[in-house]
């Protein structure tokens, strides 16, 4: 539930938030890389992915794909 006069973010508002902060956390962490991540650095992907792959998913059922 959304408090008055805030407006609900969008899935891909969501997804777009969570892909800059991966981009921001790793330009600034010093331990993760493309095939190793800290723990905040997985948590921050993980999150990126699971938006990502409902954004997809939500995207094919609207055009009825696979």
């Amino acid at each position: 539930m959304t408090s008055p006069g805030k407006k609900t973010r969008s899935l891909y508002d969501l997804y777009m938030a969570a892909a800059a902060a991966v981009r921001e956390h790793d330009a600034s962490c010093t331990t993760c890389s493309p095939t190793a991540r800290c723990t905040a650095g997985r948590r921050l992907y993980g999150e990126f992915a699971r938006l990502q792959d409902d954004h997809l998913t939500r995207l094919r059922a609207k055009k009825g794909t696979p």
